[in-house]
């Protein structure tokens, strides 16, 4: 237990040390989540996000999906939506609005006590301003097995990784993320993390600090 706190603390000082002095921009997100359960392995899923940046000073990204997660069994899931994205490049530019249809299989399995998923989920991005293009991302996400303090705080750690298809630009995204996920009530739970984001423009690749925050409803 003391191994793995020393390490994500580690984890989020050396993030935070590394980018915390070069051109990397600081960001903070919020993503609102509402879970239904409609049956006993079927679930309706509402999420919206948000997003600032230019050193949290600027509203340039907002999400709204909806889909639905069906339970295959206790180690498979998959699922499919719909998200619309509305956004801007700075503030001075028009928001612009893009659809993206999606669908997903997610793996979850134990080991040594630490829960992971692995999930697996195809896009097809239509802009209203570039040629549609479709996208990869495998998100890889592990949980401790210890809980701490009523509210069962639990620190995880998560890496995703984006591939563009059909435009020649392959690996052009990370996210890797570090943070606790903690119970407020029987149906709120919440999560606050820290993700170095890394993207690809052009030839170039650069690095963003994200502070976060998750809130899920479950009903």
């Amino acid at each position: 237990m003391r191994i793995f706190i020393v390490l994500a603390i580690v984890f989020l000082g050396i993030a935070s040390i590394a980018y915390a002095y070069n051109d990397g921009d600081t960001q903070v997100w919020n993503t609102d989540v509402e879970e239904f359960q409609l049956k006993k392995d079927l679930k309706f899923v509402f999420e919206q996000e948000f997003r600032w940046g230019s050193n949290a000073s600027e509203f340039y990204y907002q999400h709204y999906d909806a889909g639905l997660i069906y339970a295959l069994n206790k180690s498979w899931a998959l699922g499919g939506g719909y998200r619309q994205v509305i956004q801007r490049s700075n503030a001075s530019k028009p928001w612009v609005t893009d659809n993206e249809p999606y669908a997903f299989i997610t793996y979850f399995g134990e080991l040594a006590g630490f829960k992971f998923d692995d999930r697996n989920r195809f896009e097809l991005q239509y802009y209203s301003r570039n040629k549609s293009n479709g996208r990869y991302r495998n998100k890889l996400s592990v949980k401790a097995p210890w809980k701490f303090t009523k509210l069962e705080i639990q620190p995880y750690l998560s890496d995703e990784i984006f591939m563009a298809i059909g435009n020649g630009q392959g690996f052009n995204q990370n996210r890797l993320s570090g943070g606790f996920g903690f119970t407020l009530t029987k149906n709120i739970k919440a999560e606050l993390y820290y993700m170095l984001l890394t993207l690809k423009s052009g030839e170039i690749w650069k690095d963003h600090n994200v502070w976060g925050s998750k809130v899920k409803l479950a009903f």
